[in-house]
């Protein structure tokens, strides 16, 4: 799903307009990315965390020519699905022990 097509099932679900619709996914993303970069965890009850995590620097390979290049120290984000999201989306799965 794009961000298009949320937008429009969004508007369609609330009984909005388009660009109402818009303006609140808008703003959401614009927060969770500010909470992301500000170093803060982000926690949706049923839906999952959203968190970044720092990745040293490596020596790495470059894949075209064979020579040895370094990559730099760097922070990604990362998302860890909820027991419940997890749940829905294999309903026939045992927990593990």
């Amino acid at each position: 799903m794009t961000k298009s097509e949320l937008i429009d099932k969004f508007a369609k679900n609330a009984d909005i307009s388009r660009q109402r619709a818009a303006h609140i996914v808008d703003a959401f993303f614009d927060s969770l990315i500010a909470g992301l970069a500000s170093g803060n965890r982000i926690e949706i009850r049923n839906f999952g965390n959203f968190s970044v995590r720092d990745y040293r620097g490596y020596i790495g390979r470059n894949p075209k020519s064979g020579d040895s290049v370094y990559v730099q120290e760097k922070v990604l984000p990362y998302f860890k699905a909820s027991l419940a999201l997890r749940r829905m989306l294999n309903p026939g799965e045992q927990p593990s022990k």
